[in-house]
Formats: structure tokens, C-alpha cells, sequence
């Protein structure tokens, strides 16, 4: 299945919108969307392509009302889902979805594409689990490339697998906080030269993820 969603955030005025495939898109507030999964995607052989677009002074905030499941097909274990977001001046975009679950032997892989201005805000959360419950046969892999004012500011990839089954991922544009290290998990927050800062986590379970990413 190709699932193609199209959003176009405009200050004042209500999103422009245009869905097809597995995923529809309901406003849930003035400047609030989320996601809902309309069949079951992605399953292996599954493209998804999401576009953004926040116009100059508008608002989005992003979410989904439920995990995402990637599933194996019957003959095929790979999916893929592809971000491009774009954010114009004085404008801010929040994309902060529920976990993505990698179940039985799928292979999902992500990637994501951020073009932003130097005065927009930007903020992109990531967060993935390996297998539910007994389950850790299943692969993940993400990239987030992020352009500010066209100039690469961020190259970023991340693999998944049972030897590391949780990740928390958060890209934030800008941010003043500074670099921090967890001595005793994966964990860190690195601030980048662009002014923003990307904080990264992996770990066994997602639990132990987000008591990591508290304790930063």
C-alpha cells in the first residue's frame, strides 16, 4: 500500500489537508492535527510519504492517537516511511508521534528531511521499540537530516535491533541548553553549532529509555 498525506499549515487559517492509503488526518485543534490510521500500514512492501509544510508565521503540532505497528506481509518484510518537512520564518512545528512498535521479523526504515529558516522553531520527537512483548526479531533504521536556511546542520542515523531494542530521539531548533552525557546509560544531549540541540537514548526497553532521557 502507498500512503500519501499532505499538510499545509497557514497563520490564521485552517490547515489544508489531503490524505490517501492507510493514514487520514483530523484537526484537533487550532493549530493541532494528528494522525489515524485507517488500515493496517505499514506492513511489509508499505510506503508511507508525509509532507509538511508551515508557512511563514503559522503553527503545527503533530501527533498520532495511537502507536504504530509495522508488520511483516507474507513475502515481503520491508517498509518504509518518508518525513519532508519544511518550515518558514517565524513559523513552529512540534512533531511528536506515539512510539512506532517493530513487530515479529519487520524492517521498518524511516527518513526524515527537515528544511527550516534560521527564525523558525522546530522540534522533532522519535521514539521506536523493537518487538512487543517476547518478540526481538524485528530491524529499525532512521535518518534525520536537518537543512536551517539551506545549510546542513544535523546528519543523523540510528539502526535498531535486539541487541538494542528502544530509542528516544528529540531534534529541538532552537535550544540554549547545554551538551549533557549520562554516566551510567546511552544517553546524551549533544548541542549542535547550528543552535539546536539533539538528544539521543537507547536502551533495552522503552521504559528504561524515558527514565534515561528524565535523568539527563
Amino acid at each position: 500500500m502507498h500512503t500519501d498525506v499532505r499538510i499545509i499549515a497557514r497563520s490564521g487559517r485552517t490547515p489544508l489537508i489531503r490524505a490517501t492509503g492507510g493514514l487520514a488526518v483530523r484537526q484537533t485543534g487550532v493549530d493541532r492535527v494528528h494522525l489515524i490510521s485507517t488500515a493496517a500500514t505499514p506492513l511489509g512492501g508499505d510506503h508511507i510519504s508525509v509532507s509538511v509544510q508551515v508557512q511563514a508565521g503559522a503553527r503545527l503540532h503533530l501527533h498520532t492517537v495511537a502507536a504504530t505497528i509495522a508488520l511483516p506481509a507474507r513475502h515481503e518484510t520491508v517498509s518504509d516511511a518518508e518525513w519532508n518537512l519544511d518550515v518558514a520564518d517565524d513559523a513552529e512545528l512540534v512533531m511528536d508521534p506515539l512510539p512506532t512498535i517493530v513487530a515479529a521479523d519487520a524492517d521498518h526504515r524511516t527518513r526524515t528531511h527537515v528544511h527550516a529558516a534560521s527564525t523558525a522553531r522546530v522540534t522533532i520527537g522519535e521514539t521506536v521499540q523493537i518487538g512487543r512483548h517476547t518478540e526481538g526479531a524485528g530491524r529499525w533504521s532512521g535518518r534525520l537530516h536537518v537543512d536551517i536556511d539551506r545549510a546542513a546542520a544535523l546528519r543523523h542515523r540510528v539502526e535498531l535491533d535486539r541487541s538494542r531494542r528502544a530509542l528516544i530521539s528529540r531534534f529541538v531548533y532552537p535550544d540554549p541548553r547545554p551538551a549533557a552525557v549520562s554516566p551510567t546509560a546511552v544517553a546524551a544531549r549533544l548541542d549542535l553549532r547550528c543552535g539546536a540541540t539533539l538528544t539521543t537514548v537507547v536502551s533495552a526497553s522503552l521504559t528504561d529509555a524515558n527514565s534515561a532521557l528524565a535523568a539527563l
